[in-house]
């Protein structure tokens, strides 16, 4: 019965370090996406909401390193590793509702215009 425990709980690292990998990494590419995207628009002078469109794609990417770090937690056997990943969450979780708060303030900044693509 102890080598049945042992073999899930390897399964289960396993499962989890895939999965947060996979989640930082579509974080790091949607923030390249992002920037990318929106350097170019800047370059062309095309758009007006290259700010906007820059912090929603810096919050999607957040959101997604966030994810990634909670579900690592499922696999942390310290409390050290515990309170490191509770203040990287922490973090995170500011600079995301900072982000939001900012996506906020410039959409009630650039008018009735952009509150039409609100989703």
């Amino acid at each position: 019965m102890n080598g049945i425990a042992e073999l899930l709980e390897e399964v289960l690292s396993s499962i989890v370090l895939i999965s947060t990998s996979l989640m930082e990494f579509i974080g790091v590419c949607v923030l390249v996406y992002t920037a990318i995207k929106s350097f170019w628009l800047w370059v062309k002078k095309d758009g007006s909401n290259v700010r906007l469109i820059l912090a929603q794609g810096i919050a999607l990417a957040l959101e997604f390193k966030m994810g990634g770090e909670v579900l690592r937690t499922v696999v942390v056997r310290e409390w050290a590793e515990l309170g490191i990943l509770g203040a990287i969450i922490v973090l995170r979780g500011l600079l995301t509702f900072l982000i939001h708060w900012e996506i906020e303030n410039e959409r009630k900044a650039m008018g009735p215009e952009i509150e039409k693509q609100k989703p």
